[in-house]
C-alpha cells in the first residue's frame, strides 16, 4: 500500500455551519430536558420505581456498545494485521471515543443526581459491576488515547500494533462488563443468562460499525474526496457478518429460555404479549434490524449501492434501539417473582407502564449529537481522514 496522505477538512462550507448549528440545537434541547426532569425531579419522566432504567439508559448503553464496536476497524488493521483498514484506523479510534463520551454524557444526565458520580469515582465497591465498569469506562479513553497518539506520532508507529492488541482487549472486557451488568441480575428473569455478555459483544460490533460506515461515507462524500469500492465492498462485507452473528446469539438466547419452564411467562410476554415490546422486537428487532439488511447487504440486486448500504447501516442502528429498549425497559416491565409459585393480586404482580417523555427522548438524541460534533470538528482540525481511499491506492 503506498503513503497515505492524512488532510483535515475546510470547514468553511455553509453545509458544514449548517450541521454545527443543527447538532448544536439538539444539544441545547437536550441540556434543556435535563434541567425540566432534574428541576421537577424525576416523576415528570416516564420512569417509576418498578421502571428505573428508561429511554436515556437505552440511548447511552446503545451508545457505549457502539463505541466498543467502532473501534473494530482499527483492531483488525494493528491486531489482525490487515492493511486495508489502516488508512481506517483513526477515524475509528476517533468515532469509538465520541460515541463513549456521548453515551456517558446521557448516562451521567440521567442519574437525577449527577454530583453524586464523584462517590462512584472516588468509592469502588468491587462487588458492584458498575464500580468496574466506571474503570473500564475511564481505561478505554486513556488507551485508545494512547492509540491515537501512537497513529500520529511517527516515531511511535512502530508501537501502534501493540497498544493496538491491549485496545482491543480491553474493549472486549469493557463490552463483557456492560453485558454482564444484565447477566448477572438473577432477581430478574429476562436478564439472568450468561450469554448475555458475549451476545453484547456481537451487538456492538455490528452497531458500531453501522456508525462508523453512515459516518465515513458521509465525510468522504461533503468533502467530495474519492473512496473506491474496495473499500466499501468490504465494510458491507463484515457488516453483514455482525448483523447475522447478531441474530444468531439472539435466536440462541430466546431457545434456551423456552427450554427452561420457569422462563416461560417471560418468553411468551416479550415474542407473543408483550405488546409494544413484542411489536419492538420482532418488526424493529428482527425485521427491520436484521433480516432487512441482510436482505439489503446480500441481493444481487442491491450489493454493491452505497444507498442501500447506508440504508441497511441506518435499519441496524434503528434495530438496535429496538433491541436494548426490548432487553432494558422490557426485562423491567415483567414483574419479579418475588414469591414463588404464588399470584400476586396487586403491587408488584402486573406488567409496568412505562410511557417515555420528550425530555427523555431529546436526552438521549442529545448523546447522538454529542458525538457526532466531536467527529466533525476533531477532523476539521487534526487530520483523520486520507486524503484518498481510491482503489488503485489500496491496492497499491
Amino acid at each position: 500500500m503506498s503513503i497515505i496522505r492524512y488532510e483535515q477538512t475546510q470547514g468553511t462550507s455553509p453545509g458544514f455551519y449548517a450541521l454545527i448549528i443543527g447538532l448544536g440545537v439538539f444539544i441545547l434541547a437536550a441540556l434543556g430536558g435535563v434541567y425540566f426532569m432534574e428541576h421537577n425531579g424525576h416523576h415528570v419522566t416516564g420512569m417509576s420505581n418498578r421502571i428505573v432504567w428508561g429511554l436515556p439508559h437505552v440511548f447511552a448503553l446503545f451508545l457505549i456498545v457502539g463505541a466498543s464496536g467502532a473501534l473494530n476497524i482499527a483492531s483488525i488493521a494493528s491486531v489482525f494485521n490487515q492493511k486495508v483498514y489502516k488508512p481506517l484506523s483513526r477515524l475509528s479510534a476517533l468515532v469509538a471515543l465520541a460515541l463513549l463520551a456521548g453515551g456517558l454524557m446521557v448516562l451521567v444526565l440521567d442519574l437525577g443526581r449527577p454530583d453524586r458520580l464523584i462517590v462512584a469515582m472516588t468509592q469502588y465497591n468491587f462487588n458492584s459491576i458498575f464500580a468496574w465498569n466506571i474503570i473500564l469506562y475511564n481505561g478505554f479513553f486513556v488507551i485508545v488515547g494512547v492509540y491515537l497518539w501512537m497513529m500520529f506520532e511517527r516515531r511511535m508507529n512502530k508501537y501502534s500494533r501493540t497498544v493496538g492488541i491491549a485496545a482491543f482487549t480491553w474493549r472486549l472486557i469493557l463490552t463483557t462488563g456492560t453485558g454482564s451488568i444484565f447477566g448477572f441480575l438473577v432477581a430478574r428473569q429476562a436478564y439472568d443468562a450468561v450469554i448475555m455478555a458475549p451476545m453484547f459483544i456481537v451487538m456492538s460490533f455490528a452497531f458500531g460499525l453501522a456508525f462508523f460506515i453512515l459516518i465515513l461515507m458521509a465525510s468522504y462524500k461533503w468533502t467530495m474526496r474519492p473512496l473506491g469500492d474496495i473499500i466499501v465492498n468490504r465494510l458491507s462485507n463484515l457488516l453483514g457478518v455482525f448483523v447475522a452473528g447478531v441474530m444468531y446469539f439472539v435466536a440462541v438466547y430466546h431457545l434456551g429460555n423456552l427450554y427452561l419452564a420457569e422462563n416461560s411467562g417471560v418468553e411468551n410476554f416479550i415474542l407473543m404479549s408483550g405488546g409494544v415490546y413484542t411489536q419492538l422486537f420482532w418488526f424493529g428487532q428482527v425485521i427491520l434490524g436484521g433480516l432487512v439488511p441482510l436482505a439489503l447487504l446480500y441481493s444481487p440486486a442491491t450489493k454493491g449501492n452505497r444507498s442501500m448500504l447506508g440504508l441497511a447501516s441506518v435499519l441496524v442502528l434503528v434495530g438496535g434501539l429496538a433491541q436494548l429498549y426490548v432487553i432494558i425497559v422490557g426485562g423491567q416491565a415483567y414483574p419479579m417473582e418475588l414469591f414463588p409459585g404464588k399470584e400476586i393480586l396487586e403491587g408488584y404482580g402486573g406488567i409496568a407502564a412505562y410511557m417515555p417523555t420528550l425530555a427523555e427522548l431529546m436526552l438521549g438524541i442529545g448523546g447522538i449529537a454529542v458525538a457526532l460534533i466531536i467527529i466533525t470538528l476533531l477532523i476539521k482540525f487534526l487530520p483523520f481522514l486520507p486524503e484518498s481511499l481510491k482503489n488503485d491506492i489500496i491496492n497499491s
